[in-house]
């Protein structure tokens, strides 16, 4: 789904549920990233409504807004979590997120990140290589646990996004080959620190279609089968995120439809397993704008430029994905538009938000990158010595600030000179 009924205009004004982000924007400052409470709601619960009365468990990839205000609005909503790291267990933690309901993602886990999650209590382990198999069991052993474990499978299906993001190909990094699986799971099986619990696969992220979803779980719910056969009986299947939304012209299934197909796939195939799932960038994507205000505005020959106070470090997707965003003025004024590259501040050429956008603006001006609720915040970086953005979450007509902007001092703490 989209969130234009989150984020619309009332007159000129660009309203983010009842309040004008220009008052964020002057109270607040720029850069800033701007959440709506009720838009990261809706998109959940249309999910979690999608999967009906199958026994399912909604685990958000917190990877794509780990914010502790994001993720205390989902765990109030009885959400689970997809982490990836010691990092993202302690943050889900923070926000009283519950530990029996986080999946373990990743392919570099640590000893020391595994022995963490196991006396956190986590819900599965999803393993994506044998070495990593051999470690969770070493581990357990030695702190007197057993690792309830699920192994990522790598259907090698091609999930027509983009090759950065696309992780369930033969030569990705991610998951144990489909012809590998049995021999694996014999071998998991034979270990006595470990409880297998399921399986698990992850074909990509930004998928717009069903297809390649569909072709993935017909090959696990195949593979179950195979596995029951052999004796080793699961109790779930994870198939993963990766469900994508609309940014410019996608026409993505909505969760209604992606939901149904999973489940009729899982039937014809005759597997009844309770299902876990990994929404990530469909949950929070289009519930986030990053707003940024017009220093200058440049003639350069051929082009013009929008000179804004955000960068490549704010917001990372268009420099490293060739990323779409839409850009749009909080404030509408009169006058002719000119087409504009958007770009930022960092030295950099590839500092760009946004190339051949026809705006009307001037100096001053907010503007407003959409769909930036989805690896924005979460992929940024202090590069050129820039404090991070603040972040805001909107409850109706109120906002809170959920992360103060950091403070150019706080960049070098932990730096040292050396002795005189």
């Amino acid at each position: 789904m989209t969130a234009d009924r989150f984020f619309a205009r009332r007159g000129d004004a660009l309203f983010c549920e009842d309040l004008a982000l220009r008052v964020i924007a002057d109270a607040v400052g720029t850069p800033c990233y701007v959440y709506s409470r009720a838009a990261i709601e809706r998109a959940w619960r249309d999910l979690d409504s999608g999967f009906g009365s199958h026994p399912h468990t909604i685990c958000y990839a917190v990877k794509a807004n780990s914010n502790l205000a994001v993720l205390d609005v989902l765990s109030r909503l009885g959400s689970g979590f997809d982490i990836v790291s010691g990092g993202e267990l302690e943050r889900v933690l923070a926000a009283g997120g519950d530990p029996s309901k986080v999946v373990f993602s990743g392919v570099a886990k640590t000893a020391a990140e595994i022995e963490q999650a196991l006396n956190a209590g986590v819900a599965c382990i999803d393993i994506e290589s044998l070495p990593e198999l051999d470690r969770i069991a070493k581990v357990a052993e030695r702190i007197g646990k057993v690792a309830p474990i699920a192994l990522r499978i790598n259907p090698d299906v091609d999930a027509k996004t983009h090759p950065y993001i696309a992780t369930g190909l033969r030569e990705a990094k991610f998951g144990i080959p489909l012809n590998d699986a049995l021999v694996v799971y014999s071998n998991a099986q034979q270990e006595s620190a470990l409880a297998v619990t399921g399986i698990a696969m992850h074909i990509g992220s930004q998928i717009v279609e069903t297809g390649p979803y569909i072709d993935a779980v017909s090959r696990i719910a195949e593979l179950v089968k195979e596995l029951q056969a052999a004796g080793i009986v699961l109790q779930h299947i994870d198939i993963g995120g990766g469900f994508g939304i609309q940014y410019r012209n996608e026409q993505p299934p909505t969760s209604g439809v992606f939901a149904a197909s999973v489940l009729k796939t899982l039937r014809q195939h005759g597997v009844e397993l309770p299902v876990y799932t990994e929404p990530g960038r469909s949950i929070v994507g289009n519930a986030g704008v990053l707003l940024t205000r017009v220093e200058y505005l440049k003639e350069n020959g051929a082009r013009n430029f929008a000179i804004v106070d955000t960068g490549m470090n704010d917001l990372l997707r268009p420099a490293l994905y060739a990323a779409w965003h839409e850009i749009e003025p909080i404030q509408m004024r009169a006058g002719q538009a000119t087409v504009y590259d958007v770009v930022g501040p960092v030295c950099e050429t590839g500092d760009v938000l946004g190339e051949n956008r026809a705006l009307t603006i001037a100096p001053d001006d907010v503007l407003a990158v959409r769909d930036a609720g989805a690896y924005g915040s979460v992929m940024s970086s202090n590069y050129n010595t820039r404090p991070r953005a603040a972040e805001v979450m909107v409850d109706g007509d109120q906002f809170y600030v959920v992360r103060e902007r950091e403070a150019v001092e706080h960049l070098w703490a932990g730096e040292q000179l050396l002795p005189k």
